[in-house]
């Protein structure tokens, strides 16, 4: 291609993420408990935009072409920051942590030392509790156009959890349309942690009907069954006979009818699944899964270090009003968080989430896209 032809194809990229743009940075500016809270975009080569806000660490919006070059919003959220601050739903595209998931009876004991944590799922404690990482504001630092890091310390105590805990998550966009999340902590006492992302994606746009008919593959020959209060029973089972069978590209509704007692459980698919070893990019991480929406031809792949990938299928989406004034209807969206395994604390056959003194946590994700012709 040569230079004039870049330079309208890049000058037609700004246009359509004009065209699709919906969110004033303004509405985003303000202070929480004394704190600035902002709004930050990170552009590639591509025309790929990425929005965040340092509140609760947000990423706001994921502008990606389709099949035909037309870009979409593929992330549910909302327009305002007095949105995200009042909304029933607390994660659209926020760092969880300490630790996400669930914790048993929000109890664990390290040591002879038992934490009590705040059960606010119903007896469980659910990705690091009332006010958790998702709900403060984070330093931020954007180095580049391409790249961004916030951090924040999480003091001794804070929703119960001991130590303090010294957090920092550098993301990258690359021109190889991979969004790459690297945490780092360290502690000065003995505790957990289990960090992720929490975007809700649809790769039609957001808003745009459910994500039933996306193809999905989950590189994990078991998973982790839960009991009625999605806490999961120790086991490992084999995916193999049944609806968590993901090992080859299917459609997600495919088996979502089949009478089965842990798809009651978590009305459809919220589950843990435990990643194979292999296949591996060229940074080492594992494929842990692949999204492909037929419909656009986008196609978003899962890299991860973890030892454990949560799906969660929408299931309680109940239609909030979202950025483009569309609902999000039940089963709009869906999420795939690498991880360690929930209730891993209470479990010891189970991958360790202990950080101890001394020692660094590091947790890669990086999501990839690209179109299918």
């Amino acid at each position: 291609m040569n230079k004039s032809k870049t330079n309208e194809k890049t000058e037609e990229n700004k246009q359509q993420i004009e065209l699709f743009r919906t969110l004033n940075p303004l509405d985003f500016k303000g202070e929480i408990n004394g704190q600035k809270v902002d709004f930050f975009v990170l552009k590639n080569s591509n025309g790929i935009e990425v929005a965040f806000t340092n509140y609760g660490q947000r990423l706001v919006s994921l502008m990606i072409p389709d099949k035909n070059g037309n870009f979409e919003d593929v992330v549910l959220g909302f327009s305002t920051l007095d949105q995200y601050k009042t909304a029933k739903e607390r994660y659209f595209g926020a760092i969880i942590g300490r630790y996400g998931n669930r914790i048993a009876k929000g109890t664990f004991s390290i040591g002879d030392s038992i934490y009590r944590l705040a059960t606010n799922n119903g007896t469980n404690h659910l990705h690091g509790g009332i006010k958790a990482f998702n709900m403060v504001v984070w330093d931020a630092n954007q180095i580049s156009d391409n790249e961004i890091e916030f951090s924040r310390i999480s003091p001794d105590g804070e929703e119960g959890y001991p130590g303090n805990l010294k957090v920092k998550v550098y993301y990258i966009l690359t021109n190889d349309n991979e969004l790459k999340i690297n945490y780092t902590a360290i502690t000065d006492k003995p505790t957990i942690i289990n960090l992720t992302h929490h975007s809700f994606f649809n790769l039609a746009g957001e808003g745009n009907g459910t994500i039933n008919d996306h193809l999905l593959m989950i590189n994990a020959d078991q998973y982790t069954p839960v009991d009625n209060s999605l806490i999961p029973l120790g086991e490992l089972k084999k995916v193999t006979g049944t609806p968590f069978d993901f090992t080859k590209s299917k459609l997600i509704r495919k088996d979502l009818l089949i009478e089965n007692q842990q798809l009651a459980y978590g009305k459809g698919y919220d589950h843990n699944f435990v990643l194979n070893n292999s296949p591996k990019n060229k940074d080492g991480l594992v494929l842990a899964a692949k999204v492909t929406e037929p419909g656009s031809g986008r196609v978003m792949e899962v890299y991860t270090n973890e030892p454990g990938l949560q799906f969660y299928g929408g299931n309680f989406l109940t239609g909030t009003i979202g950025k483009k004034g569309k609902p999000y209807i039940f089963r709009g969206a869906f999420c795939l968080e690498t991880q360690h395994f929930p209730n891993s604390p209470n479990q010891s056959n189970f991958p360790s989430t202990l950080l101890n003194p001394g020692e660094t946590y590091t947790s890669i994700c990086t999501y990839k896209f690209s179109v299918k012709k």
